[in-house]
């Protein structure tokens, strides 16, 4: 039975079944019958933003991979291995935080690698295809920037590639180039703001400050400062400002505003399942990050701030010589409220009742607790990826390493002064070089921390090139025994990754 089986199945195969067994479905869609219409080419595009709701796009795992591995953080997290893999503690290299981090940031770029490949070919209105090519030029350089961050040499894909395409990996500088390529097509086609329902698409703005940042983090100096120049003193400059509350940069009722250049959007319309791997039709458009970042017996846990960043904000009081207002909204702790554990309420209930003497502390930015008692897996706030007032402090710290350390107390200043802080040029004036280093590194933590910056200010410093300097992290973040120098300022390149594609090459000491 089974050879008179085989010999019909040949039979069919070498003829009229043959025919018939390649008639194209015209039920299926294809490369070629899909990238056909204007239409398509927005959704194309939309594909790609699609990413960011995914566990490794933006709305998850890429938390721990940059803010707890930082000083700033870390994981007390009863899933040993999710802790571990903070403390700088890695056996398996296919580890969720990374392993999907790598594999949603690639089908991002495949993503928009199809738009790049089939949008210049479809008849369509030719300002909105350009527009479209510019978002994915600069989604593409988004996604690479944070895999250059984390693992460095990585494999540089700018085509829809194919799973029997092995692309070796490529160099650091390689893929820098690709980032700044990308950014400089994106700037020059992508309008200065948006309106109605486009409004959160990245802008000219948005794309000069991506290039700034990686220019910033190649020590590119003044290519850097051109850059930010556009928001900062150029043509960009009345669009941008700072809130006047700084909570403001960290609530859903306040998303888009003057001193969001770039954010990414959430939503909880969506309450499907938060699921890995491939795409659901109702899978949640939320952030996960607050549940996994609440505190216990309201969320997970699983990530937490380190104390020393309390104590950073208590170094100086504003000139009314009150708490810096930035401590409450950053840090959840016995003192969020300055009257204590049984004044500081904790999604309606004190911090004494929940946590007795706890002296933990939890990153407050981008929580929930302002308008609900819960947290879960749909949180609606948009993650504001920069923020002017960061520009601002890249643009002073730009200056101050070209040795014009005079101009960029102002920009320093206007930080400062947005939450009552004196003017640093009253209080501290005629710093050298190395001292304003110095103070724009504490200024960056009482401005910026938990918002995912930490981990490039520490390798662009070179903190984590030098034993010294990992010893003196360690005092603040007792996590940094375990840092070995030399390895890990980088991810390892996942395993299985390598056991598909031979040519991709392990990084050092992994």
């Amino acid at each position: 039975m089974k050879k008179i089986f085989a010999f019909v199945l040949l039979g069919c195969l070498i003829s009229s079944c043959d025919e018939y067994l390649e008639l194209p479905n015209p039920n299926r869609q294809t490369t070629e019958n899909f990238w056909t219409t204007q239409e398509s080419a927005q959704q194309g595009v939309t594909a790609i933003y699609s990413m960011f709701s995914k566990p490794g796009g933006m709305a998850r795992w890429i938390y721990f991979d940059i803010d707890l591995r930082s000083d700033e953080g870390y994981s007390a997290s009863p899933w040993v291995e999710l802790a571990n893999a903070s403390k700088f503690i890695v056996i398996n290299y296919d580890f969720v935080t990374f392993r999907s981090v790598w594999d949603d940031h690639y089908r991002a770029i495949y993503r928009a690698n199809q738009v790049l490949q089939f949008v210049p070919e479809i008849q369509m209105d030719e300002q909105l295809k350009a527009r479209l090519l510019g978002e994915a030029k600069f989604l593409r350089a988004f996604f690479y920037f944070n895999l250059v961050n984390l693992w460095g040499n990585v494999p540089q894909i700018t085509v829809p590639n194919d799973v029997t395409t092995l692309v070796p990996y490529s160099t650091t500088e390689q893929n820098w180039a690709l980032i700044e390529a990308d950014l400089r097509d994106a700037i020059a086609v992508l309008p200065a703001s948006y309106t109605g329902g486009d409004v959160g698409r990245p802008t000219k703005g948005a794309a000069y400050a991506l290039l700034g940042k990686a220019l910033l983090q190649q020590k590119k100096y003044q290519q850097a400062l051109d850059a930010f120049e556009y928001l900062v003193e150029g043509d960009g400059k009345s669009l941008y400002g700072l809130m006047e509350n700084y909570a403001d940069n960290f609530t859903h009722t306040s998303e888009n505003n003057i001193e969001s250049v770039f954010e990414i959007s959430f939503s909880d319309k969506i309450a499907g399942p938060p699921t890995e791997g491939e795409d659901f039709a109702d899978h949640t458009l939320g952030n996960h990050r607050a549940q996994f970042f609440a505190p216990r017996g309201i969320g997970w846990s699983d990530g937490q701030c380190r104390r020393w960043v309390v104590d950073e904000f208590l170094k100086e009081n504003t000139v009314d010589d009150t708490r810096d207002p930035r401590l409450a909204t950053t840090c959840l702790f016995d003192y969020t409220d300055e009257g204590g554990p049984t004044e500081t309420m904790v999604y309606g209930e004190t911090f004494q009742k929940r946590f007795g003497d706890s002296q933990e502390v939890w990153f407050h930015k981008y929580q929930n607790d302002y308008w609900r008692s819960f947290e879960n897996y749909h949180s609606p706030i948009n993650y504001r990826v920069i923020r002017f007032s960061d520009v601002l402090l890249m643009y002073a710290e730009l200056l101050n390493e070209l040795n014009r350390t005079a101009e960029a107390y102002p920009y320093v200043d206007r930080v400062r002064e947005r939450v009552g802080m004196a003017k640093l040029s009253d209080v501290k004036p005629g710093m050298s070089k190395a001292d304003f280093l110095d103070q724009l590194k504490h200024e960056r933590v009482v401005e910026l921390a938990g918002e995912s910056v930490r981990w490039n200010d520490l390798c662009r410093w070179d903190d984590l090139d030098s034993q010294a300097g990992i010893d003196a992290i360690e005092l603040r973040d007792p996590d940094f025994a375990n840092f070995v120098l030399g390895r890990d300022k980088l991810l390892p390149i996942p395993q299985t990754e390598r056991d598909i594609n031979v040519n991709l090459q392990q990084n050092p000491k992994w």
